[in-house]
């Protein structure tokens, strides 16, 4: 699991780029819709709905949008219905991707799915096709010292903490991230990222040649309005990383 992190490089060069154009905003809003939906509007009582709107608050989505997404999604308020739809496929060089999309139109999202893979040297697969490469946890990447982080994090109930460089990869069950969260602010951690994601068992390592390839396919079908995240069991050096984000 080790290296996880090096997605955050990927989201944070993501995020800049789309809080310029409203898109983060509009993904943010639309993940606290479907958690309020699905569970209910209460953030103490639906663990997903905490997590949706702490991710929102951290990248600045304002307060007002917020209370009215957790609106819409428990029919207070008219809003749109949106249809969760995985999308299971191949990068250039092998590499699985499992793409989550919220769609209010099912036809677009797959003929927008198809055409970016097609176009991008990729290609989409049947259901199950790379599905079971990966596992829904919550994942947190922390700063701090190594006691500290280990005891708060375990006592907040996460299942594993390592090394990641200068930072700490702490997993837990999907449930548990925001209080593992909370756990590790109110002991003075630094939390850089916090969210749930989909684990890769098995990485496939990526040279210099297609690691550009592979996250040039991962940004295009990202900057789909119906595609709310994109996962990958690529490994990427350090030093390949830097050269190509």
């Amino acid at each position: 699991m080790s290296g996880h992190s090096k997605w955050h490089s990927i989201k944070h060069k993501k995020a800049a780029k789309d809080s310029k154009r409203g898109k983060l905003f509009g993904k943010l809003v639309k993940a606290i819709e479907i958690t309020a939906r699905e569970g209910s509007g209460d953030p103490e009582g639906n663990a997903s709905l905490a997590t949706a709107i702490q991710k929102a608050k951290d990248a600045s989505v304002p307060a007002d949008n917020i209370d009215r997404a957790i609106k819409r999604g428990t029919g207070e308020m008219e809003g749109v219905t949106y249809e969760e739809i995985w999308y299971e496929g191949y990068a250039p060089g092998g590499v699985a991707l499992y793409v989550q999309c919220l769609t209010d139109n099912r036809n677009r999202a797959t003929a927008d799915v198809r055409s970016t893979f097609t176009r991008n040297e990729g290609s989409l697969g049947e259901p199950g096709s790379v599905a079971y490469l990966f596992t829904q946890k919550g994942y947190i990447l922390a700063a701090g010292p190594e006691d500290d982080v280990m005891l708060a994090a375990l006592e907040g109930g996460a299942e594993d903490v390592t090394p990641s460089g200068e930072q700490w990869e702490i997993i837990t069950a999907p449930s548990d991230v925001h209080a593992v969260r909370v756990a590790l602010e109110e002991a003075g951690i630094t939390i850089d990222d916090a969210d749930v994601t989909q684990l890769p068992s098995v990485t496939i390592p990526v040279d210099g040649a297609s690691a550009a390839k592979v996250l040039r396919l991962v940004d295009v079908l990202d900057d789909l309005d119906d595609v709310q995240a994109v996962f990958g069991n690529f490994d990427i050096s350090d030093e390949v990383m830097a050269e190509v984000i």
